[in-house]
């Protein structure tokens, strides 16, 4: 069973999700914006290491971790409609990917408003790529659609997390978790590399 489930793991790991990526320029719609994280692997690496990394810290942490990053990554969003300006967007998701999951690796305990500001921070830098991919398109649907997507990543983080221990146990269980936390540092560092 537990060859089966890593199996499946590694599969669904190494394959691409099959969603078409919609120009939000041009659809500015509700599927665009739930597509956008889906097919972009710096997004869909971060989500669901922040909901991995969650499920280590436990607790309170597990619900108000993923909901601060959707609350950030909504005001990152609006900033970036409002015409703010931040530098270093793209540096920092790259960043995220792997801080998110070296924290992971490290199962780093920390106060669950610890863990609230850490995965803010980044997930501003999230939402204001969204925001400027928008362009001039409607925002709403297209906010509607990434909120939805990044909680269901954060759910999958968390249910990988749980899910792991549940299966593995104890101590390997968390040791496994851990490990997957280490895989989404390395896939962050090769993206790095490739850009």
């Amino acid at each position: 069973m537990k060859r089966l489930f890593l199996t499946l793991l590694l599969t669904g790991a190494a394959t691409s999700p099959a969603f078409a990526h919609l120009d939000p320029v041009e659809h500015g719609s509700f599927a665009a914006g739930f597509s956008h994280p889906l097919t972009g692997a710096d997004h869909l690496l971060a989500m669901i290491a922040v909901g991995l990394w969650a499920s280590l810290i436990g607790g309170r942490a597990l619900w108000a971790v993923p909901a601060a990053f959707v609350a950030a990554m909504t005001a990152g969003f609006l900033a970036a409609l409002g015409g703010f300006g931040l530098p270093f967007v793209e540096p920092a998701i790259a960043a995220s990917v792997v801080v998110i999951g070296l924290l992971a690796l490290v199962a780093l305990q920390v106060p669950a408003a610890v863990g609230m500001v850490i995965v803010g921070f980044f997930a501003v830098f999230h939402g204001y790529a969204h925001g400027l991919e928008l362009g001039g398109a409607s925002g709403l649907a297209f906010m509607a659609g990434f909120v939805a997507a990044t909680a269901l990543l954060h759910g999958a983080g968390v249910a990988l997390g749980l899910g792991i221990g549940a299966i593995a146990g104890g101590r390997a269980g968390r040791l496994a978790a851990r490990i997957a936390g280490g895989l989404t540092a390395l896939g962050g560092l090769w993206l790095v590399a490739g850009a």
